[in-house]
């Protein structure tokens, strides 16, 4: 059985070295909302000028953390913004509690800093159901404020971990019109990985000056080819949060959806989604499925999440079993046109099905040998049109199981 306490092994070497971004700043405390002895509220401040854009769980139970921050996120506003989180408790279906836990964070973190109520963003992650002690976060928001510093990033990954094995962060540096502007970005989530907007917990910053509205067009865009295209377990956060705060610092305006800043934050992006699906509970196989010559890219996406999504694709790559018909299996019940004869699949270089039938030149010792890599590329054709999309996962082992049995003990 998968040792839960170790680090993933699909997980970097270590965390990143990321560029500090100007007029933003970090720090992460211990609260005891549920951990003992480990940082679980992080605080980032973004200075006055800044602009917030965001994306969001769609899910219908999502908690009231999420549903403040949908009110503020489209609101315009010279001041600056706090984004407040915590780990090990939801603050999901705690009715008016939930309410109310998120109003008294937000009037002390304003009163503390100085923001107005508007401009301050609460996330919280961990086990729905239960009533968020949050006066153990109001009692630590002075702490958090004498803390802040440019160069904490990688504290603040740390304090909004709960199952995670290893802290998520990336950044970059992309150069526009001579001058470089930075992007840098931090990420939580291990399970209830199958986002419907976003991610579990992400958290982006950049010192470009980009319009709120325009920030909120690109990060909607590029959400749907990342965060919304990797799944763990098939199943959806109440309290998925991406934000993504501009300060403007580096005086470099950007005017159009496309172009360098949207190449860096899409690279920022796919390599944070990357990251959780490589963290996710239990996991041994990274997993990348590309779907193409679908009727329409929103078939192909399907047919990619049908596979991604089975137990049985799943349970076979955890066991390195080469079991293609549960590749077929996967297409056949999604529901998006497919016709058998025409299908190709591939693993890796590995021709395996073709025709509506295995390949002749496929062996059962290719394709055995090719699943004992951690890193695996699932090809489909459906030999339908030129829809095509990308989707990334990871096995299934004792270990999710072991997890997600005792979460709440």
């Amino acid at each position: 059985m998968a040792d839960i306490t170790a680090v993933s092994p699909l997980a970097p070497e270590g965390f990143p070295e990321l560029p500090v971004i100007d007029g933003v700043r970090f720090a992460a405390v211990e609260a005891g909302v549920k951990y003992q002895g480990r940082k679980d509220v992080t605080l980032i401040e973004l200075a006055p000028g800044s602009s917030v854009a965001g994306v969001f769980t769609k899910s219908a139970t999502r908690s009231a953390n999420v549903l403040d921050c949908q009110a503020k996120v489209g609101l315009d506003s010279d001041a600056g913004a706090a984004f407040i989180i915590n780990s090990g408790n939801s603050n999901a279906f705690t009715g008016r509690a939930g309410e109310g836990s998120v109003a008294a964070i937000c009037e002390a973190v304003a009163g503390v800093t100085g923001l107005p109520q508007e401009r301050v963003f609460t996330s919280s992650t961990g086990v729905i159901g239960e009533r968020l002690p949050h006066d153990r976060i109001t009692a630590k928001i002075d702490e958090l404020v004498a803390g802040l510093a440019p160069d904490s990033i990688e504290d603040a990954a740390h304090g909004i971990m709960t199952t995670d094995t290893y802290a998520k962060g990336a950044g970059t540096t992309v150069m526009i019109d001579g001058h470089p502007v930075k992007i840098a970005g931090i990420a939580k989530g291990s399970g209830m990985i199958a986002p419907d907007m976003a991610t579990m917990l992400v958290y982006i910053l950049t010192d470009a000056k980009v319009e709120r509205a325009l920030l909120q067009q690109i990060l909607s865009e590029l959400t749907d080819v990342t965060f919304n295209a990797i799944t763990v377990d098939s199943d959806t956060s109440t309290s998925d949060t991406l934000l993504l705060g501009a300060t403007g610092a580096s005086g470099v305006e950007i005017t159009e959806p496309e172009g360098p800043f949207a190449a860096g934050l899409h690279e920022v992006m796919l390599e944070l989604a990357h990251l959780v699906v490589r963290d996710g509970e239990g996991a041994t196989k990274f997993v990348e499925i590309s779907v193409t010559g679908a009727a329409s890219d929103q078939d192909a996406k399907t047919h990619a999440l049908a596979i991604a999504n089975s137990p049985l694709v799943k349970t076979a790559i955890a066991g390195e079993d080469p079991n293609w018909g549960r590749i077929v299996m996967a297409i056949g019940k999604s529901g998006a046109a497919a016709d058998r004869d025409l299908l190709t699949i591939h693993f890796g270089d590995v021709l395996v099905a073709e025709k509506g039938w295995v390949a002749e030149s496929y062996s059962e010792e290719a394709g055995a040998t090719y699943m004992k890599a951690q890193e695996l590329a699932i090809r489909v054709d459906l030999g339908l049109g030129d829809g095509a999309a990308k989707v990334w996962t990871c096995d299934l082992t004792h270990g999710y199981i072991t997890i997600n049995a005792d979460y709440r003990s």
